[in-house]
């Protein structure tokens, strides 16, 4: 039996299959369009701004550091340009795999890893780590072509602080390196991580940390295509950074050299200063280091050794080195006699060498003693014995209020930072220090510096100054002027005076001129003998360790590092002072044998240009010609507040 199709039924079935396909087609294509209309219309300025940030980054560009000067033009801090190589650890798979194939193209050293590795723990995950700092142009050459084998792995060209000097005024400058954590807690305690965006360095100690907010500049940014591997295409947009401000410090670099020179292997520590502005000429920490170490990132060997060195070389000795001031105390002791009234010019007293009080006995330096002795006299023989009479009758407390005036035991202000107060004993303060009361037996040693005095070479330098400057304070400072990076503008960092200490004219210049006569007459005789200027000077001796009564001080008996330290302080000329100088020779002996010597030579080069027969004019860093000289401003004297109240 033959089947029969209903062919109308069969069409029927298939125009409906059909249509409900196409309808399913329609529906399809109709939710792709309304899509494509949400997408393209609705959503297209969420999705535009999202493929331009895929597309685009922000890239932020960091500004040059300000460059340091002396104040006659010597570069002092300077960048330099140079490659690095660096990885971004979240790109690279095998990290340790990826170092020993570079090492393969280029040397990787010891301290190259290790460097890399500290850095790696104190970085974020989003950061490049240098692994090999400053390449030479072969090495730049051999890593770029295989450049494509090393995907996170980039060669970054990028400028290094460079002190081309060294050791020389290494703790006046200062050095950077490395941000780190603590560093960038205390940028974001104080808001301002954010200028230190693109920025690897920063100021640690120095000028280069006190002074990080005008050196720093402002970050700028660049707008750059990226490729989907993250390889920047090309540089839409760029703002640029703002280069931080240059600084023209007050020290003579050329005096700072000469003064380390002098030094040699001895350890000690020297200011000079100019008296009428606060301008510090040298600051002088012996021995130093190189602050280049630092740049990019000590090993550990070298920090060990620094860190270890018995002669402490990382030790600001002037800024933060406390010592008794010795014999250089007692002008100032002599002022403060005058001034009280416990002493007049003419009062005298007979020095049998020693001075008794109770069962006690206080030695001279002079075991003979040096006979009827007025004011005067006791600076120029230098009387131990004048000095604890009038310590004893003073007291500790009126020492103290009349010393604080001139900057003892006191922050000077100065312009960098850690200073350190040192010492100006009180009773208020060995009470709070000790708990316990202050006796009569110990205010005589404090009347030729010793006892509890303990003060900063700084200190002694600023009341030097002070002083040549008939009480004149001024701010001592180690920046003259700040440069503007875009105007070129400068201003001065020490405008004016701060205050004046009240003193009569009269009894300056007999102090003065007591000084005048240590250098003709007394115990700095030798060293200024026959110089073409005249200088003020006091010669100082400092106890390191004490002697039992009855026994006398032999150096040759002591070890090295007992001996007493050798101190001088002085201003020249006279007339009108153009530098005042305190220094120490630590463990030196006797003022006039290892300080007063120093001074001398200084002075000779800063009033009268003569360099010492002993130091090569090849060892001191060279001036610039004229014609290469950059425009730095002149030594400007600051404007005097009329008629300050006294500093109380």
């Amino acid at each position: 039996m033959v089947e029969v199709r209903d062919t109308e039924r069969d069409l029927y079935q298939l125009r409906l299959r059909l249509a409900i396909a196409m309808g399913l087609v329609l529906i399809c294509f109709g939710i792709l369009v309304a899509r494509f209309i949400y997408l393209q219309v609705y959503r297209y300025e969420d999705f535009h701004a999202q493929a331009e940030e895929n597309r685009i980054a922000l890239v932020p560009a960091p500004p040059a550091r300000g460059l340091i000067f002396d104040r006659n033009g010597v570069l002092l801090a300077e960048n330099v340009s140079a490659y690095t190589l660096e990885i971004s650890p979240k790109r690279v798979a095998r990290l340790d795999d990826t170092i020993a194939a570079l090492s393969g193209i280029v040397e990787i050293t010891a301290r190259d890893r290790q460097r890399f590795r500290r850095l790696l723990e104190d970085s974020r995950s989003s950061d490049s780590v240098p692994l090999k700092v400053r390449l030479t142009d072969e090495e730049v050459a051999r890593l770029a072509v295989n450049r494509f084998r090393f995907p996170g792995v980039e060669i970054r060209a990028r400028l290094f602080r460079n002190y081309p000097l060294g050791e020389t005024a290494a703790h006046v400058i200062g050095h950077i390196g490395r941000i780190s954590p603590e560093d960038k807690r205390r940028l974001e305690e104080q808001e301002l991580l954010s200028s230190y965006a693109g920025s690897t360095h920063i100021g640690k100690v120095g000028v280069e940390a006190s002074y990080e907010s005008e050196l720093h500049g402002q970050v700028g940014a660049e707008e750059v295509e990226v490729s989907a591997g993250g390889r920047i295409v090309r540089t839409l947009s760029r703002k640029p950074p703002v280069p931080g401000s240059n600084l023209v410090l007050s020290i003579d670099i050329r005096l700072q050299k000469l003064a380390e020179e002098l030094y040699g292997d001895r350890r000690g520590a020297l200011v000079a200063i100019e008296p009428k502005t606060g301008d510090v000429l040298a600051m002088v920490s012996r021995p130093s280091f190189d602050p280049n170490l630092f740049v990019d990132g000590i090993d550990t060997q070298t920090w060990a050794a620094l860190n270890e060195d018995p002669d402490k070389p990382l030790l600001n000795r002037p800024l933060r080195g406390a010592y008794p001031p010795g014999s250089t105390y007692k002008p100032f002791m002599a002022l403060a006699a005058l001034t009280s009234g416990t002493r007049t010019p003419q009062d005298t007293i007979s020095d049998p060498g020693y001075f008794q009080l109770g069962n006690h006995r206080f030695r001279d330096s002079k075991p003979s003693g040096n006979g009827i002795v007025d004011l005067r006299k006791s600076i120029v023989v230098s009387s131990d014995t004048y000095y604890y009479k009038v310590a004893y009758d003073m007291g500790v407390d009126r020492i103290h209020d009349f010393m604080k005036q001139w900057g003892f035991g006191q922050l000077t202000g100065i312009d960098l930072e850690h200073e350190s107060t040192g010492v100006l004993p009180s009773s208020q303060w060995k009470l709070k220090r000790f708990k316990q009361k202050w006796f009569p037996g110990e205010t005589p040693s404090i009347g030729i510096g010793q006892g509890y005095n303990a003060f900063t070479m700084l200190q002694l330098a600023h009341a030097t100054a002070t002083l040549a400057n008939d009480g004149i304070v001024m701010k001592p400072h180690v920046v003259q002027t700040i440069e503007d990076p875009v105007s070129h503008a400068r201003q001065r960092t020490v405008p004016a005076e701060s205050y004046r200490i009240p003193l009569k004219r009269e009894y300056l210049d007999l102090v003065k001129g007591a000084m005048v006569d240590v250098n003709r007459f007394g115990t700095g005789r030798i060293a200024f003998a026959n110089a073409e200027y005249v200088a003020a000077g006091k010669t100082g001796t400092a106890q390191v360790v004490g002697i039992k009564q009855g026994e006398r001080y032999d150096a040759k008996r002591i070890a090295e590092r007992h001996r007493d330290h050798s101190l001088f302080m002085a201003f020249a000329p006279v007339e009108n002072p153009k530098i005042a100088v305190a220094l120490i020779v630590e463990n030196g002996g006797f003022g006039a044998q290892a300080a007063a010597p120093i001074a001398r030579k200084l002075f000779d080069f800063h009033l009268l240009g003569k360099l010492p027969k002993d130091v090569r004019e090849d060892l001191l860093p060279k001036l610039l010609d004229e014609a290469e000289l950059r425009d730095v401003p002149e030594s400007v004297e600051p404007e005097q507040v009329a008629e300050p109240e006294p500093k109380r």
